[in-house]
């Protein structure tokens, strides 16, 4: 009997708050994670090795949602027929990889607005095997935001994942030491200082974030339409050079997350004002997607589903509300002014504690009003800004599924209603930044240009000092 007991409790495992806001009647997000090959795809034995890899990863990936009662939602094991996850799209035959490049966005912005049947577990695996100007082929994982955040999903993807090298060997991830000079340890009078500014910035940014959330609402501009609830959205991508940022951060003594953020808020401002000069008066804001875990690198998914995991699976993140600068032409000839505004208006919400009172906020909203009103406030702090940007860390080794070796890795974020979010994903010595906007409303090509502007600008202006 308590054998039977415990097998009961793992078929049924309630679902963590966050996981019911994402998955929600105001709210539902879905993560397009898409893994370039260097190779031609043979999807020959594909079911095997998902069976095999991916299935095994997290109870999760084989359970349906089932709802208990108004305010209780269970993760419910099930068979899985893995045919009814497992996509093989086909395209005309005989075409160029750009007519192939321009099919595959396609059918990118195509699944991403596919809702996910309810009867069956929330993920599906796309193989397209067509080369692109990028790839000789991509396999796109689509995987429900309940099911996990960023990390946990990266943790599985690795999970699954050897090094091309050597397969025996571990992959590692980059240092996340700050390039920052340091002064040996932390003075008294600092740390008290940064005490006294936590005590004063926590209310002031958890007052401004509940008002953002709820009625103080970003201009329309030309990267926020006000409309862009279950609208078509579409991706373009670029590459960054790694070294090149580590560059710019041991010029500047900042992080290279200080000069991502920088450099996506000046490419920002830069396409607004292309496109509408009177944009430069609007009022926009950025919602930096920030990782609560105290990160030291990916676990293993073993490690992470244990009880009481320093790293647990599930959803662990929360929102910085960063302002696009209103800029002058002055401050658009010195773009290294838009990095040192991302360091400092980051490190500042970072150390206060607006971020622990949202969570108790939304626990308290929850738990008087229900999951469907917390996942509301969320959809309105979405909503009311206009930027989301987000990034992940990947290893700094080539990998290879199934030893066949991994070109590269991007990730995109469907269902925010938002018409812009920028995504970045490290692997190997690069940075891919992809570019997701609401399809019709804003020029993705033009974006990704004024982003690469924007980076180019910082680094040579960085070069200089």
């Amino acid at each position: 009997m308590e054998q039977e007991a415990e097998i009961e409790m793992e078929m049924e495992e309630p679902l963590s708050p966050t996981a019911m806001y994402l998955k929600s009647s105001k709210l539902s997000l879905t993560v397009l994670a898409v893994m370039e090959s260097e190779t031609p795809i043979d999807d020959t034995g594909s079911i095997a090795l998902i069976r095999d890899l991916f299935l095994p990863i997290n109870p999760r990936f084989s359970s349906i949602m089932v709802e208990e009662n108004e305010r209780m939602k269970k993760w419910k094991r099930v068979s899985v027929k893995l045919e009814d996850h497992v996509k093989v799209p086909e395209f005309p035959a005989g075409m160029t990889p750009e007519y192939y490049g321009e099919c595959f966005t396609e059918y990118l912005s195509k699944i991403a607005a596919e809702p996910f049947p309810e009867n069956r577990p929330l993920w599906e695996i796309h193989i397209v095997k067509y080369p692109t100007n990028d790839a000789a082929g991509n396999i796109v994982f689509k995987l429900h935001h309940s099911l996990g955040d960023g990390y946990s999903l990266m943790g599985a993807l690795l999970s699954c994942l050897k090094r091309f090298d050597d397969p025996n060997l571990p992959l590692t991830l980059p240092s996340r030491q700050s390039a920052v000079k340091g002064r040996g340890g932390v003075s008294f009078l600092r740390r008290a200082r940064r005490l006294f500014q936590g005590l004063v910035y926590t209310p002031l940014d958890f007052v401004v974030g509940v008002m953002k959330s709820s009625f103080l609402i970003d201009d329309t501009s030309p990267i926020r339409s006000g409309e862009a609830q279950n609208k078509p959205i579409v991706t373009a991508t670029t590459t960054l050079s790694i070294d090149e940022f580590k560059k710019i951060t041991s010029k500047l003594s900042v992080t290279i997350n200080d000069v991502l953020t920088g450099v996506i808020i000046l490419g920002t401002r830069l396409y607004m004002q292309q496109v509408d000069q009177e944009s430069k008066k609007s009022t926009t804001t950025a919602l930096v997607l920030l990782n609560t875990r105290a990160l030291q690198g990916y676990k293993s998914i073993d490690e992470m589903i244990k009880p009481k995991s320093k790293m647990p699976w599930g959803n662990r993140f929360a929102f910085l509300h960063v302002p696009i600068p209103k800029v002058t032409s002055s401050e658009l000839q010195n773009p290294l002014c838009f990095v040192t505004k991302a360091r400092k208006m980051i490190k500042r919400q970072r150390s206060s504690g607006a971020v622990y009172l949202t969570g108790q906020l939304l626990n308290l909203i929850r738990k008087l009003r229900g999951s469907d009103e917390a996942a509301k406030y969320i959809h309105g702090t979405l909503q009311n800004t206009s930027l989301a940007i987000s990034n992940l860390i990947g290893p700094v080794e080539k990998m290879a599924l199934d030893n066949k070796p991994v070109k590269g890795l991007y990730f995109v974020v469907n269902g925010p209603p938002q018409s812009v979010s920028v995504t970045v994903m490290s692997y190997v010595r690069s940075l891919r930044v992809a570019i997701t906007v609401e399809k019709g409303f804003i020029d993705q090509e033009k974006y990704k240009a004024c982003i690469e502007y924007a980076f180019k600008a910082v680094f040579n202006a960085a070069l200089q000092l």
